[in-house]
């Protein structure tokens, strides 16, 4: 092997999903400064964010959390079994601890602030293509103050949404769901939090790290 081929071989080839294309490209550009370090593709989308890594079989996918259509947790726990190859690092500028957790229920590797240096993320790139975990830590100490989570994926999904002040018929064209499961979803997280009505529910479940 000659040594334009060795540098090839180490080089770590990532797929950076972000919606936010002025980020996206800053971020491509900042990590492409790293020699061992490629961008080979881009998505803007969790569906696109899938395709994309099927086709061009990144050694890690970096994906934000709150990708539109299906987020990056969505994304990483399909790739976990569609591309088991590829290592998964999620960056969120929304980071409590039910979401790490989940990440972590899922295969996730590497779970990251957006605020961290890019010193700091391509750091991380590097651990998860080695399958080393890299949680930034002061999110790896509130996940374990906050306590297991009472409620499922979607029941935490629909109370997120309800956080956020959105009625009933928007809680369920954003969760893909017709009224009634919706309705179903919220009365069933209620009654686990022991909350009065689902107000109070998204306020406990805001204060435990739970969404």
């Amino acid at each position: 092997m000659n040594i334009d081929e060795s540098a090839r071989a180490r080089t770590i080839r990532v797929l950076l999903a972000e919606d936010e294309h002025l980020i996206r490209d800053a971020l491509a550009a900042i990590l492409e400064l790293e020699t061992d370090i490629e961008i080979t593709a881009r998505a803007a989308t969790g569906q696109e964010a899938l395709a994309t890594a099927v086709r061009h079989r990144p050694d890690v996918a970096v994906l934000d959390l709150q990708l539109p259509d299906i987020g990056g947790l969505e994304v990483a726990e399909r790739l976990a079994t569609d591309l088991p190859e590829c290592r998964m690092l999620v960056v969120t500028s929304h980071g409590r601890p039910g979401y790490l957790k989940k990440a972590l229920s899922v295969g996730v590797l590497g779970f990251l602030p957006k605020t961290v240096r890019a010193r700091v993320l391509a750091e991380a790139i590097r651990a998860v293509r080695d399958g080393r975990r890299y949680v930034d830590p002061e999110l790896a100490g509130e996940a374990i103050g906050a306590g297991d989570s009472p409620l499922t994926p979607r029941e935490s999904d629909v109370l997120e949404y309800a956080a956020n002040g959105a009625g009933i018929e928007e809680i369920a064209r954003r969760a893909a769901l017709t009224v009634g499961t919706t309705r179903n979803y919220l009365s069933s997280a209620t009654s686990k939090i022991g909350a009065a009505n689902r107000h109070e529910a998204c306020a406990i479940a805001r204060r435990h790290g739970w969404i």
